[in-house]
């Protein structure tokens, strides 16, 4: 049997029960997301967005879900510690693919803001979102976009409207708990108005020692003059199979941070699609991937430039230890009558041993002669004459490794603009090379 026809034959059975448990803009889409699956079927290597990833082999074995929305008896509020604390953030909790919404947050936010379920959004704001749901996320070009869409029944949705600001960051806990192998389907839609400006952290972790499957489909809406800094922290276990994709649409002159780092996992396979729509938009996408063992973590990104003088940067690094495998795909497309681009690309990468991989294909496409335009890529192994100098000075062979893997992650981590974050990461990112992020310490329910 195909990858794909035990999720065909999941929906034709289960069709009512899913829709029963979701709110109705949902049930809207699924339909057409479900023709959409069955006609596109999982990626194969063949295709060019998925040619370092093997879809169907993640997707088949048969995972439980959790189709009737029981709850798990547990406040998180109250048994959960994150490994990125005191950021004075306000903080939410999603389990496995369910908002938590039995505790908040107590500092208020400002008026008009709105971090919340799907569902309560369906019913305090149902035009609102109606008007940005699925509206980036096409099912007709993407599979795992289709299958998400076809299988979600509830997500997050933040809104902050024209002209707030959010001071304190908003941080949400992705936490997988479960007693058996699960597969879970997240939803996330981000609506940040004209004017306004907000910082959002996802952190991923894995509370339990099962296989975990996990689907996620983000869409971003960044209206005119506004600012959004979306970042992602992976730390989860070997056992987790991860597929994350990512769309933005930015207007006039907003401003966008887009980062994600894989600390620890299994196998992770990020998509991210931004749109410059408007003039003067600008967008940062920084990425920084540590990986060992035999885990996989493969990013692939568009930025398209639709408007003049809008501007991208672009950099990722990897450092790949033992039978890792890396795999980066960025293309940067500026269209027609997009004069005044400007954009930057880069990908760098390490293998710290000869059985790593890095697969990288930076690609650029120009339909306009008003630009400035740049890509490169570099795939290299630790500078023996380096580690020969700091030997020569009392520096022990492993510390001074661990020291030049450091530094060349390094300039990824120091584009955080929020501090607290930047500090704990580069205390994460010392402790993943020294090998004491074998599991999540930390980022753990207390028994």
């Amino acid at each position: 049997m195909n990858s794909e026809q035990q999720y065909i034959d999941l929906y034709d059975r289960y069709g009512e029960v899913i829709a029963s448990h979701s709110p109705a803009l949902l049930n809207g889409l699924r339909r057409q997301a479900y023709e959409d699956f069955r006609r596109l079927k999982f990626p194969t290597r063949k295709s060019e967005r998925y040619r370092y990833s093997d879809v169907p082999a993640a997707f088949a074995p048969d995972y439980g879900l959790n189709l009737k929305r029981l709850d798990i008896p547990v406040n998180p509020y109250d048994v959960f510690t994150c490994d990125v604390p005191n950021l004075s953030t306000s903080l939410y909790f999603v389990v496995n693919d369910a908002f938590y919404d039995k505790a908040r947050p107590a500092a208020p936010l400002p008026q008009g803001v709105m971090v919340c379920s799907l569902r309560e959004a369906a019913e305090k704001c149902p035009d609102l979102l109606q008007a940005h749901y699925g509206r980036l996320a096409p099912t007709g070009e993407d599979a795992l976009t289709a299958l998400n869409t076809m299988l979600v029944q509830d997500g997050l949705f933040i809104y902050v409207p024209k002209n707030t600001v959010l001071e304190r960051a908003v941080q949400v806990v992705n936490i997988l708990r479960s007693d058996v192998d699960l597969m879970v389907n997240r939803r996330v839609l981000v609506v940040v108005e004209e004017g306004a400006q907000a910082r959002i952290l996802f952190c991923d972790h894995a509370a339990d020692d099962r296989a975990f499957l996990a689907t996620q489909v983000v869409e971003a809406f960044v209206g005119e003059n506004a600012r959004l800094e979306l970042y992602e922290l992976e730390e989860t276990h070997v056992k987790n199979h991860r597929f994350s994709n990512l769309y933005a649409r930015q207007a006039a002159y907003s401003t966008t941070v887009f980062a994600g780092f894989t600390l620890h996992n299994g196998f992770t396979r990020n998509r991210t699609d931004i749109v410059l729509a408007g003039r003067g938009a600008e967008t940062s996408l920084y990425g920084c991937v540590i990986a060992d063992q035999e885990q996989h973590v493969d990013n692939n990104t568009l930025i398209d430039h639709q408007a003049p003088d809008s501007h991208s940067t672009e950099l990722y690094k990897y450092v790949l230890d033992d039978r890792a495998t890396g795999a980066f795909a960025g293309r940067v497309l500026v269209r027609a009558g997009a004069q005044g681009v400007t954009s930057q690309e880069s990908n760098a990468n390490l293998c710290a041993t000869k059985e790593a991989r890095m697969y990288t294909q930076p690609m650029l496409e120009i339909y306009a002669d008003d630009v400035k335009c740049s890509h490169g890529s570099t795939v290299g192994q630790l500078d023996e004459q380096a580690l020969f100098y700091m030997r020569q000075r009392g520096i022990a062979p492993e510390e001074a490794r661990t020291l030049l893997k450091f530094a060349f992650v390094a300039q990824v981590l120091d584009v955080l603009k929020l501090d607290a974050l930047r500090d704990r990461l580069h205390y994460l990112v010392e402790k993943r090379f020294r090998g004491e992020l074998g599991k999540c310490e930390g980022c753990k329910f207390r028994k």
